[in-house]
């Protein structure tokens, strides 16, 4: 089956997108509501020495921070007012999503459609401003820490502080929304790309000042360039790969006529949790280093430095729970938010089958059999490609995304984009059609 990208390809022509108007006018609004998105990353947050701050955010850039500044698109480098970017409505999302497998009453709203998921979306966002408004304290805590770097410390920074920062976090999630509603692509996972995609011009120039000052070969250079491609080939194969179960339906009589049985397919995504076990293996790792870096390291107990230093990238021990994490995440996240036993519900009451299995809990223990397996070689695949850039910088120190959760994201939303955008292209041009056979009835009319 052709992906979305070869389709586009082959259906494109220059005339029927010029004609497709809502495309054009949804493309815009997309690209002018990022270009707002990133002008906020330079917006610098009040209060703050910015030589100061950026002398200490050297020493921490490899722990939590530097994640959170790659998926906040540079601002956290900068304390700029998106400093705590999209992350907490994200994380405010997968906390609301376990709930609604733990709480009963969340898990019914879930099952009301339209309205139940009205409300469960009110919940996350006022998640987000709990969690944004904890992060925040955090931060200016941290801050105030420092040396010099906040200009006036006390209650009246922390209080800006907090205004600030959450008030920019909800500003980028009612962005994500408009987007979403009014452009193409999902929002959230727009506003996250393009913040990735900033840093890759800095990433590669970076490169290559390593190689004219002759730190890297030209022959590790082109090495790289093949690699990168190579890992992107392999993503897209991942990520487009389904296991399709058959489902078919049985014959039915409606009035005198009798209707053959129809046929269908059971997608089962191999990589369904997507990029939610990558970040969250890499915070869990990377907080214990942040806090030691925060704290005073004359006072730390005598035990905790050698669990820093093998902690550390490169470690084997980092590599073997980063692996353990991102296999364990993979299986837990699938399994919240894929339930065997709904889908054979939903089969059932549509009086779809499997062939060789009975309707219901036989079904069921065949999709969960199936999906474990997949499931498993998704994880690997996770592991392969968010090991392999920490392999290379502790053998090469280069400081170049090859992988990881940065390549998945800007992989994963690129495709998705691509597909809506074919979409509506096929949208408006069976729009043509249908208003030329209108045309063509009104005139055989008369």
């Amino acid at each position: 089956m052709a992906s979305a990208a070869e389709q586009l390809a082959s259906n494109l022509n220059f005339s029927a997108f010029a004609k497709a108007e809502d495309l054009k006018k949804r493309l815009w609004f997309t690209l002018g509501a990022l270009l707002v998105y990133r002008f906020g990353t330079f917006v610098p947050m009040p209060g703050i020495n910015p030589d100061a701050f950026a002398q200490a955010f050297q020493q921490q850039s490899g722990g939590v921070l530097g994640m959170f500044n790659m998926f906040a698109g540079g601002a956290v480098e900068r304390m700029a007012i998106f400093a705590l970017g999209i992350m907490p409505y994200i994380s405010a999302s997968i906390i609301v999503q376990l709930m609604t497998s733990v709480i009963p009453s969340l898990e019914a709203l879930k099952k009301e459609g339209e309205q139940g998921r009205k409300i469960i979306n009110q919940y996350t966002r006022y998640g987000t401003v709990l969690l944004g408004t904890i992060q925040a304290y955090g931060i200016a805590i941290g801050l105030e820490g420092g040396n010099n770097i906040v200009i006036d410390p006390g209650w009246f920074f922390r209080l800006s502080t907090v205004v600030t920062l959450v008030g920019g976090t909800m500003f980028l999630m009612w962005l994500g929304e408009q987007i979403t509603a009014r452009g193409i692509g999902n929002g959230i996972s727009l506003i996250i790309f393009s913040g990735i995609v900033a840093g890759l011009p800095s990433a590669i120039g970076g490169t290559l000042e390593l190689g004219r000052t002759g730190a890297l070969s030209t022959g590790i250079i082109l090495a790289i360039i093949v690699l990168a491609i190579v890992v992107i080939a392999v993503i897209v194969f991942f990520e487009r790969a389904q296991r399709r179960l058959l489902i078919q339906y049985p014959k039915r009589q409606v009035g005198n006529r009798m209707f053959q049985g129809d046929t269908s397919h059971l997608p089962l995504k191999l990589n369904t949790a997507g990029v939610i076990p990558p970040i969250f293996a890499s915070s869990l790792l990377l907080l214990p280093a942040t806090l030691a870096g925060f704290s005073n390291t004359e006072n730390m107990p005598s035990w905790a430095a050698p669990i820093l230093a093998a902690l550390g990238h490169g470690q084997p021990i980092y590599m073997a729970l980063y692996a353990f994490m991102i296999a364990f995440f993979a299986f837990f996240y699938t399994a919240i938010v894929f339930n065997p036993k709904d889908t054979a519900d939903q089969l059932k009451k549509h009086s779809g089958f499997i062939p060789g299995y009975r309707p219901g809990e036989r079904t069921a223990d065949y999709i969960d059999y199936v999906l474990t397996r997949i499931t498993f070689i998704g994880a690997v695949y996770l592991v392969v490609i968010c090991l392999l850039p920490e392999f290379l910088i502790s053998a090469t120190g280069v400081p170049f995304y090859l992988g990881g959760t940065s390549l998945l994201i800007v992989v994963s939303v690129t495709l998705d984009t691509v597909a809506q955008v074919q979409g509506h292209l096929i949208a408006h041009q069976y729009e043509g059609l249908i208003k030329k056979s209108k045309l063509r009835g009104g005139k055989r009319g008369r």
